[in-house]
């Protein structure tokens, strides 16, 4: 759970910058907002759950 919430904070923090400063505008981010809406209700939903379950894990393997 809170995997998916730090998620989706930094992929808003992302669409914020690219808002503010490449000039995205609010149309392209509410058309990525629903396609992420609708594509979590697909069949390739939980091949994207595994695939960034275990990007998460691999990049929280990483020690500095």
């Amino acid at each position: 759970m809170i995997l998916s919430i730090s998620g989706v904070v930094l992929l808003g923090i992302i669409v914020f910058l690219f808002f503010k400063k490449d000039g995205l505008k609010a149309s392209h981010a509410m058309v990525c907002a629903l396609f992420g809406f609708y594509l979590a209700g697909t069949a390739i939903a939980p091949s994207i759950t595994a695939g960034g379950a275990s990007l998460a894990s691999l990049l929280g393997g990483i020690n500095f």
